[in-house]
């Protein structure tokens, strides 16, 4: 947000232009369209005026003749103000800040990583400095190991400090520092080890030059023009971030950064970033099989055979029972619902799951607070978190808040002082370490405890309790007896640094499965909401499209598994892992006593070792669909690979097996005519159609090309199969085409696949692609808000309050504590990743550590609903007595609420 603004007129190289007072320069005529040089300066991240690459000439008036020389990023814009970007004077300044910026820089343009979209290239282009005159020795640096994400050349930096400043200012990094004076700055940390923050990701596209760079695509590295790409959506929680894909020779290669400034914004989290491998992996299920029900060899099928042998055997079945997935798009769980009936459609999710996503649809709907935005929560200046480690279950409303903390004291320190929100250097240096309230109620120790202006670590009734007393205190009329003077005097505090906010938000989720935690988020929100001042709701939800599955509705997916067990029938399995959701005695009996279990998904898992028949599907980035992120936006995604035939979409192989089944139904054939039948069927999902032009849309007669025109190869890639370059496959889903041929001109914001522009090649031509810069995408950025409040009835409270957490003796309550690399599947898959993915433990207090003779690494064996498992010990300080935490990993999940005991290695029971 900026000083109260109004419009103003300017000249720019003699030309008129009105404009908003109050904004600098450089952001002002990057608007317009014109073009600055520049290196230090970011729309997120403000000016600092460290490169002087983007001066102009400033004239006193119009009869000035001489003016002087001014930093465009430093200079704010007035009524009546007279620039010139192409005076001779400022041109020649520009060009030999270029020169000396360059005098160290190596001369390795073609072996650099970021050649083809280097901003550095694209500015020492535009202010004409295109050859070196400089001959002595170069200043040299070593490089660091900074982990397996992050490749490190310092050689090539050009000391504009934006790394530091996105990491340590912005993101709230420790370990990235600089070193050194002058010209011999080093940007490293203080020794070789990975970056500890969660974002280090954005280092890729921050950094304009080489310094940082993308290791997971160095190791099957392809020029950045040879990618082919196009718009999707991140698939590994619920936040819903926009991404680009980049894929070659039939292998993804890398996940950047897709603007929507209702989103992400400029910035992803390294899991978004970097957990894209599973893609390219071994465990992919890439033909179909089929087993005979009590045998165990299994034989892989063509896509005719499958059909034929399905049809021959689903036409005679007498139950069809199926069961969706929360990372499933619309269309394919829309498609099983059709193909199986609306009653035999089941969730595919646990029960504290199903209850807590449904209630979430429930609280989101009913009002009076509206469901948040991550851009709500950046621009919130007071923030509750109950129940929620948001940098691991959604990271990045962890980076929305490292911005929100800084909303009040920007409006009460900065801004008296007539100190405009652009000007970094002077807000920082006038706030100093000030930070808006941003409260936390978690069990565990979080990244967000730096910031925040309070933490409270208790067991998830215990935060439900204070959820409760802050919205009495709001005047909820709902009293909570036997509270503690300190959780009182606590409660009364938050309520009111909330009360006293412009912009309050409340955020929960459904990570600690307490449904009162839930309910006394809402209470809060609620209590806050006024006609003048709704607050703002977030609730985080675990998957991609978990919040668009609940919305669809259906039936628990335990009562399948239980009707399975009785009566026996066909089971159809949409993209899940039965295993990694229910009790695996209960799935293990379910499938055995299934006439036919038919699984529908992209990778290996121990459910696909047990079905009956594989159809293989398309992971997102083979498949076009629309996710439903947790404020319930619903966005669309499109495939980035050459259509294989055998790795259909999910809602393809589906719709092929409900005109088997049901030959008198609905046969759509295309992703517009699916979108339609979801609307005619579920009113929820109204205007999902129109989240993108349809497959017919063209601009000029012409399709949009997957492919830059830059892009080369095209004949030789499959030379070694065929001499004849083949035919670009077709897509009736798309207005997309896989070729380099079609429309080069500004696509639809839906539709937008790279950024590009004459002179800009590298991520900074985002520029031309807003409105304005920094704000939305022209047309508007994508996605729909599907819910929103429908009620006007007086509020009414939720009372259902917990008792206090009482420890018991012999027996810890488990706790879920969550990681952003190893609490989700797939991400996992990728080396990277796996790399510094969380191992197993045990988390035990301190109390209870020294109560049981218990020190760090010491194994213990721990009892889960009868079953031992044997962890290691991680003693945490910050965990209360009587709980247990338990991580979320691979193989190690538990129902939350579950109560277990902990024994050391030996002892009998």
């Amino acid at each position: 947000m900026s000083l109260e603004m109004k419009m103003v007129t300017i000249k720019i190289d003699g030309r008129v232009y009105e404009v908003e007072e109050g904004r600098n320069l450089l952001h002002t005529a990057l608007s317009l369209g014109l073009d600055i040089p520049y290196f230090c300066w970011h729309p997120a991240m403000g000016s600092v005026g460290a490169c002087r690459l983007c001066a102009v000439k400033q004239f006193k008036d119009e009869e000035d003749e001489k003016g002087q020389i001014v930093m465009s990023c430093m200079t704010g814009v007035a009524d009546g103000q007279v620039f010139s970007i192409e005076d001779p004077e400022a041109r020649e300044f520009r060009r030999s800040v270029t020169e000396w910026l360059m005098v160290n820089h190596p001369h390795d343009c073609p072996v650099c990583d970021e050649g083809g979209e280097c901003h550095l290239q694209d500015m020492t282009l535009m202010t004409g400095q295109c050859y070196r005159e400089y001959r002595f020795t170069k200043r040299t640096y070593p490089n660091q190991y900074l982990g397996p994400f992050i490749n490190h050349e310092m050689n090539r930096c050009i000391q504009c400090y934006r790394c530091i400043r996105f990491y340590r200012d912005l993101a709230g990094g420790g370990d990235l520092q600089v070193f050194g004076a002058h010209d011999h700055v080093y940007f490293g940390r203080r020794t070789d080890g990975v970056l500890e923050r969660e974002f280090s990701g954005n280092l890729v596209e921050i950094c304009p030059t080489g310094v940082f760079t993308d290791k997971t695509l160095k190791r099957h590295f392809t020029r950045k023009w040879d990618l082919q790409t196009a718009p999707s959506i991140c698939v590994h929680c619920g936040v819903g971030c926009n991404t680009i894909p980049g894929e070659r020779y039939g292998t993804l290669r890398r996940i950047r950064n897709r603007f929507n400034s209702k989103v992400n914004g400029y910035f992803l989290c390294d899991r978004g970033r970097f957990g894209y491998e599973f893609v390219n992996g071994d465990d992919r299920i890439r033909k179909p099989r089929w087993r005979v029900p009590g045998g165990t060899e299994s034989q892989t099928l063509d896509q005719s055979s499958v059909y034929q042998k399905l049809s021959e055997y689903l036409s005679g079945a007498t139950s069809l029972i199926g069961i969706g997935s929360p990372r499933a798009s619309l269309e394919a769980n829309f498609a099983l619902r059709q193909l199986v009936g609306a009653d035999n459609f089941h969730l595919g999710v646990s029960d504290s799951e199903y209850a807590l996503l449904q209630e979430a649809v429930k609280l989101l709907r009913q009002g009076p607070a509206h469901a948040a935005s991550v851009q709500e929560v950046e621009q919130a200046d007071a923030v509750l978190v109950l129940g929620e480690d948001l940098t691991n279950t959604a990271p990045r409303l962890d980076l929305a808040l490292h911005l929100s903390v800084l909303r009040k004291p920007i409006r009460e320190i900065s801004r008296p002082r007539k100190i405009p929100d652009w000007h970094d250097a002077a807000v920082r240096e006038v706030i100093q370490q000030a930070k808006g309230p941003l409260h936390l109620a978690v069990p565990c120790a979080t990244k967000l405890d730096a910031i925040a202006t309070g933490t409270y670590k208790a067991g998830p009734d215990d935060i439900a309790r204070l959820g409760y007393a802050i919205a009495e205190a709001l005047g909820s009329g709902v009293e909570v007896s036997r509270l503690s003077r300190d959780v009182r005097q606590r409660a009364e505090e938050i309520a009111r640094a909330l009360d006293q906010a412009e912009n309050p938000v409340v955020i929960s989720g459904l990570s600690l499965g307490n449904l009162h935690i839930l309910h006394a988020a809402w209470n809060v929100a609620a209590a806050l909401s006024k006609p003048e001042r709704p607050a703002g709701l977030g609730l985080v939800v675990p998957e991609c499209n978990s919040m668009g599955m609940a919305m669809m509705g259906g039936n628990p997916g335990r009562f399948a598994l239980e009707r399975l067990e009785k009566e026996g029938g066909t089971l159809l399995i949409l993209e899940n892992d039965l295993f990694q959701r229910f009790d695996a005695d209960l799935v293990e009996r379910a499938l055995e006593k299934a006439e036919r279990v038919i699984l529908v998904d992209h990778t290996e898992s121990r459910t696909s070792g047990l079905a009956h028949v594989v159809l293989p599907a398309g992971t997102f980035a083979e498949s076009d669909g629309t996710f439903v992120s947790f404020e319930g936006r619903a966005q669309r995604f499109y495939q980035v690979f050459n259509r294989d035939p055998n790795l259909p979409e999910s809602w393809r192989s589906l719709v092929a097996l409900q005109s088997v089944v049901h030959s008198e139904g609905p046969n759509p054939k295309s992703l517009d005519e699916i979108d339609a039948a979801i609307e005619a069927e579920i009113p929820a999902f109204a205007g999902i159609g129109s989240l993108a032009p349809p497959a017919g849309f063209r601009i000029a007669g012409q399709r949009l090309p997957r492919q830059s025109h830059r892009y080369s190869g095209r004949t030789a890639m499959h030379a070694n199969e065929d001499v004849h370059e083949p035919r670009p496959p077709w897509d009736p889903d798309s207005p997309l085409s896989f070729s380099m041929e079609g429309y080069e001109g500004m696509p639809p914001s839906p539709l937008i696949r790279e950024y590009w522009s004459p002179g800009w090649n590298s991520v900074q031509s985002l520029n031309k692609f807003q409105e304005e810069v920094g704000g939305p995408l022209r047309g508007g950025d994508p996605g729909l808000r599907l819910i929103a409040p429908e009620s006007n009835e007086p509020v009414q409270f939720y009372r259902d309050i917990p008792s206090r957490f009482e420890a018991r003796q012999g027996a810890w309550l488990a706790v879920p504590l969550y990681h952003i690399h190893g609490s989700e599947r797939f991400s996992t898959m990728s080396p990277g990743v796996s790399e510094v993915a969380a191992k197993p433990y045990a988390g035990v207090s301190s109390g209870d550590a020294e109560k049981l003779g218990l020190a760090d690494s010491d194994t213990v064996e721990v009892e889960i609903g009868g079953k031992g498992r044997e962890l290691p010990v991680r003693i945490l300080s910050w965990l209360p007595v009587g709980l247990v935490g338990v991580p979320v990993l691979e193989g190690l999940r538990i129902e939350p609420g579950t109560w277990v005991v902990i024994r050391r290695k030996g002892e009998s029971g």
